[in-house]
């Protein structure tokens, strides 16, 4: 009905009641980003309780952890089941399009005080072998320019073999702005020349406050956030096709969303893990091609 009564004004009243119904609308955008920011704002609030995951919730976080650890291991025993693609996922990869999927379960994304998420992301890079892609993941030291200006620093604390210790100071902007030291413990593994995969997982992540100035330090378990309190990233590639197709899933854990509050907050939540997933993606494929 309101829309009918626009469109009449519209016709009877032209230019002015345009200007009037563009200025309806800014105002509106406007108070629908004054309250995003107010909801927004209130994921800013340090509490106490918020400070470190719940038992529960990290418990349940490490079970789900072993069954898609163990998925990914049936998964890479044989090349014709090594990186998941369904339907004509690979015409679409071979076009240039990257593919971003949501694995998180419906029913176990709450946790106790938690949320868990869980994403998936395929691109394909023409040209690129395994080996150029193995040597790029280990090449800690060059992540802050081939995935800048989400990694700031990046470096091998130890490295035996396939096994390594890293550090990361990773930077989040999606309307905030989130600064976080990162550690990681790394494995790598293959199956054959052309088949390869990584895993990654968070042993230590510290909330940076006033990073780069003289006043940086990091926060305290009673003054964090908790927008990122676990992360683990699991690398898949397997070069054919003239180039290599390259996959990431990446399982995290987050504080909960104020009650009341997640017809708003939800959507800016998950699309900070789906971004990320296909910056990285991206990033690796363009550093591929250079």
């Amino acid at each position: 009905m309101i829309a009918c009564v626009r469109q009449f004004v519209l016709r009877k009243c032209g230019p002015t009641a345009k200007l009037i119904s563009m200025n309806e609308r800014r105002v509106t955008e406007s108070r629908r980003f004054s309250v995003l920011c107010g909801l927004l704002l209130s994921l800013l609030a340090p509490r106490r309780s918020w400070a470190e995951p719940l038992p529960a919730a990290t418990d349940a976080f490490n079970r789900y952890v072993v069954a898609v650890e163990g998925r990914l291991g049936s998964q890479r025993r044989s090349p014709s089941t090594f990186v998941a693609l369904a339907g004509s996922d690979d015409v679409r990869l071979l076009r240039g399009n990257v593919i971003v999927e949501k694995l998180t379960p419906a029913a176990g994304a709450e946790l106790p005080g938690a949320l868990l998420h869980h994403w998936r992301g395929t691109a394909f890079a023409p040209g690129a072998t395994a080996a150029e892609f193995e040597h790029m993941l280990r090449d800690f030291k060059e992540y802050p320019h081939k995935f800048s200006p989400q990694v700031l620093e990046a470096r091998v604390l130890t490295e035996q073999g396939d096994l390594m210790q890293a550090s990361m100071r990773v930077r989040q902007k999606h309307v905030l702005t989130v600064v976080m030291d990162t550690t990681y413990d790394v494995a790598f593994g293959r199956l054959d020349a052309k088949d390869g995969y990584s895993s990654s997982r968070s042993t230590r992540i510290y909330e940076i406050d006033a990073p780069g100035t003289s006043h940086e330090h990091v926060l305290s378990a009673a003054q964090e956030h908790g927008f990122l309190w676990r992360l683990n990233t699991y690398w898949t590639y397997e070069e054919r096709d003239g180039g290599l197709y390259i996959q990431i899933e990446s399982i995290s854990l987050s504080r909960s969303i104020p009650a009341g509050l997640g017809w708003a907050i939800r959507p800016f939540v998950e699309s900070v893990p789906r971004e990320s997933l296909e910056f990285t993606l991206r990033s690796a494929c363009n550093a591929l091609r250079k």
